[in-house]
This record gives C-alpha cells, structure tokens and sequence, in this order.
C-alpha cells in the first residue's frame, strides 16, 4: 500500500546521557543493526514520500552509519530544546495536503502492523491528529493521556508536570503521532515552554487542536512502544526483538 501523501520524521537528536556511552543513543544497536535503522527499516514499509530524520549530536556519526536513501532527509537541531523544537526545524521540508507520522528513533520495537493499522484509523476516523497510547502497570516517567472521552483526547500532561491525580492515570503516551502537516505548520510556532523541563513539548500542539478532531490509538502490547534509555533497556529490547 503506497502512502505517497505520508511523511515520516523520526526525532533522533539525542545523545542519550542515561545510555554512559559517548556514541548516540540511535546507534546503539539490535541484531547488530542500529536501532534508529531498524525505525527507518520500519517506515519504509509504508512507503512514505520522504522521511525526515533530525539529528543533533554527533550528527555525521548518525548520518555516516545509516543506510542511505533517496527519500531520506536530514534536519539539523542546533540546540536540544525539546521535542516541539525539533519539528519547527522541519517546517520547511512540509508540504501543506500530506499526513506526517512522527517517530522516535529510540522506539525500535514498533512493528508495520501497527503502524498501518494506526494509519488507517486515522483515515477512517477523518482524523487531524492522533497518537497511540498504551497501558502499563507502572507509568512512571511517561507522559500520562487525559481523554475527554472514549476516543478524543483531551490533553497530554508530562511526568514532571503531573498532579497526584494524573500519576495515577495508566494510560501512557507512546510518542507516535499522525498529525496533518497544515496543523503542525500552523500550530507548532504556538507551543511555548512554560513548564518544569523549560523545554517544547511537541504533545503541546494538542492544546491548540480541537478534542473531536483527535483520535486516540490504544494497543495492547506495550512492549512496542519501550523506549530505549539504558544499556538495561537496549539488552531487553534485543531480546524482544529475537523472540
């Protein structure tokens, strides 16, 4: 199935502090494969027009170890200032009528199943932005998804910036989105960074889109969403990957 109106921009600029290794936290690998390969693998299997990867630290490392492609971009992030930021670097390279599926390249275990499924969702529910979600017994540290009902989003709030109330919700952002590229073009200049991390969260843009035009995509198998921020966490993934 070609996906010809879709962008994929996967968020690869971290240098991954938790990771106690100078080589960037994408190029650590599984199966011997970079794990941000293994993202790029992934989107490919969508048959995206372009695929954007904004890079930040040690960037010609990423750009050098990485297959290259026709389709694939490169979008520098000159300072790490969040997730919202790293897409304004992007807002160039957008095209106003295409679906832009956002990525982490942290987050190698999303399998194409699931991304289509999310894909078609989105069209059938004539979305103009969604995410998927999942549940996990202990949400510490994840953005936690406060629905205005069943299906409709009506805010993300951060870990940090959580009440009492939101921490015991456990029903978690997973990072991946599907978001019209108009509404990222239009909404992303809008997000401050009025927050505990002083940084731009890209989940802000949601403030900004009416609840009824949101879609949340919850899946059961959480593993597909774990991130990758510890060697602990890398020796785990492998070993999800190899089952």
């Amino acid at each position: 199935m070609n996906h010809s109106n879709l962008t994929v921009i996967i968020l690869a600029a971290g240098k991954g502090t938790r990771m106690e290794s100078d080589l960037p936290k994408v190029l650590h690998t599984i199966n011997n494969k970079p794990i941000l390969q293994t993202v790029i693998d992934t989107s490919l299997t969508l048959f995206p027009e372009k695929i954007l990867i904004i890079v930040g630290y040690k960037k010609e490392l990423v750009i050098n170890q990485i297959k290259s492609n026709k389709i694939i971009s490169y979008i520098n992030q000159k300072e790490q200032r969040g997730t919202g930021d790293a897409i304004k670097y992007c807002l160039d390279e957008l095209s106003s009528d295409k679906d832009v599926l956002i990525l982490s390249g942290d987050v190698p275990l999303i399998t194409s199943k699931t991304l289509k499924e999310f894909i078609n969702q989105y069209k059938k529910n004539n979305s103009s932005a969604s995410l998927i979600s999942t549940n996990i017994s202990d949400p510490k540290g994840y953005g936690r998804i406060i629905r205005k009902n069943k299906s409709n989003l009506l805010k993300i709030v951060e870990h940090k910036d959580a009440n009492s109330e939101e921490l015991n919700i456990k029903e978690i952002n997973s990072g991946i989105y599907l978001i019209k590229s108009q509404i990222i073009k239009n909404k992303i200049p809008l997000i401050k960074n009025n927050n505990i991390q002083k940084e731009y969260y890209l989940t802000d843009i949601f403030n900004f889109i009416k609840s009824e035009e949101t879609h949340i995509y919850n899946i059961n198998n959480s593993l597909e969403i774990s991130g990758i921020n510890t060697l602990e966490q890398l020796k785990f993934a492998e070993k999800i990957y190899n089952e």
